[in-house]
């Protein structure tokens, strides 16, 4: 049995500088399991070459002797050898176009896929992410483009100081930023013409969680979406107004004779439809934090900005960190990076034009928002990754997959055995 792990170099774009095991993961795991690391070398990496070799990693770009091998994001088809086993987020699983040809390479080549995102507990709770740096770096950029567009139209506030995540130089100094800027709020308030703010988080999760640590920076209060109505009566400028909405608040079934039930929501989605339309109108900022498929009603959809657009028309900003091309958000065209990190949608062209000028609501979509925030997502990942690198270096892949000893949290994420979907994913045969 091969006890030698590799870690595939990182290079979606020049910002991606996260890594799955730390150095201080690796040197436990072998001094604790004799598992030893071969590293590829990166200049950009969060973590330096120097830092791997410190801890007896090997820093090559050969990865041949390695038989399981770990990444973040998804890998280039000529990487791929036979039969290996290959760890990362591989974006398939909802039949994601631009992934399926990944998808059979991988299995033209008999390799086993394990994917982070579908390792999960008993109850189906995922065990493997990076949810709340990308509610992190989600909201700040969203915040950020928000007072780039307030300072465009000669609007001067507090939230005009902000920067994009890539321009701290870490959370605590985006803590120590946010801070200050709210102090100055509680102080000087914010403009009349753009109170109430009423900041909108679609979900409750752990991207949504990521979302509301920033804003708790600020001074914020917390409303329902029945109060949102009430902000207007007497508006605060001196705080910033967030409002979570639950599945309950976004859809609710067709027929009037039914009452909504979230069991059955997940279960039977279209029997729903969408409600949220109600809340648009009075939002400033919209945060998408909910999991998407074609099968869920839409958020906002491309109609109801088009018919509703106007010069009483509030929503300047969407930060969709779910990004979902043409999904929740129906005019996310496309995924934006930390170089271009948003466009604006004009509803009465339907076209978009990158940066945060122009008519129409601006899009946050980066879909790699972690990498933002390299060092601490890597830590908290590799926390919780290393204790299951042992039990999946030492698992047999040689039996049947029925007979293969990985634990039950690590085998609900084995996406391809032997090259083959097993069987809670034969469903995406239909995507292939």
């Amino acid at each position: 049995m091969s006890l030698i792990v590799g870690i595939r170099r990182e290079d979606k774009n020049r910002w991606e500088r996260r890594v799955p095991l730390i150095p201080k993961h690796v040197k436990k795991l072998k001094e604790q399991f004799g598992i030893k690391t071969i590293i590829q070398p990166s200049s950009i990496r969060v973590y330096s070459n120097e830092s791997y070799k410190n801890v007896d990693a090997e820093v090559q770009e050969d990865l041949s002797k390695c038989q399981t091998i770990f990444a973040i994001k998804e890998i280039p088809l000529d990487f791929f050898e036979t039969g290996k086993t290959y760890i990362f987020f591989s974006h398939t699983t909802k039949g994601q176009k631009y992934n399926m040809q990944m998808l059979k390479k991988m299995m033209d080549l008999k390799c086993n896929l394990i994917d982070y995102e579908k390792i999960v507990d008993q109850n189906g709770i995922r065990l493997l992410f990076f949810g709340r740096f990308a509610g992190l770096a989600g909201m700040v950029d969203t915040l950020w483009s928000y007072g780039q567009r307030l300072q465009s139209k000669n609007i001067i506030s507090p939230l005009n100081e902000i920067k994009q995540t890539i321009y701290y130089e870490n959370l605590d100094d985006i803590k120590d930023h946010f801070i200050k800027i709210g102090s100055n709020i509680l102080q000087n308030g914010l403009p009349k013409s753009i109170s109430p703010l009423i900041i909108g988080i679609a979900g409750y999760g752990n991207v949504s969680k990521g979302v509301q640590e920033i804003l708790d920076f600020l001074p914020i209060k917390s409303i329902s979406p029945d109060d949102i109505k009430k902000t207007f009566e007497n508006p605060l400028n001196k705080c910033l107004y967030k409002v979570v909405f639950k599945e309950k608040d976004t859809v609710e079934p067709i027929s009037s004779n039914d009452k909504f039930d979230l069991k059955d929501y997940y279960q039977n989605p279209g029997r729903y439809k969408s409600v949220f339309d109600r809340y648009i109108p009075d939002l400033t900022i919209l945060m998408n934090c909910i999991y998407w498929d074609n099968r869920y009603p839409r958020l906002v959809t491309k109609d109801f900005v088009k018919n509703n657009y106007g010069d009483r028309w509030r929503l300047q900003i969407i930060g969709d960190i779910s990004i979902d091309i043409n999904g929740a958000i129906e005019f996310t065209e496309k995924s934006t990076t930390p170089d271009s990190p948003v466009f604006v949608y004009n509803p009465l062209s339907d076209t978009i034009r990158d940066g945060y000028l122009g008519e129409g609501v601006i899009v946050m979509g980066i879909d790699n928002l972690p990498c933002e925030l390299p060092k601490e997502s890597s830590i908290y990942f590799s926390e919780v990754l290393h204790p299951f690198v042992p039990l999946i270096v030492k698992a047999d892949f040689n039996v049947e997959f029925d007979t293969c000893k990985l634990s039950p949290e690590i085998k609900k994420g084995v996406i391809l055995y032997h090259g083959q979907l097993t069987p809670d994913y034969q469903y995406m045969d239909k995507y292939l």
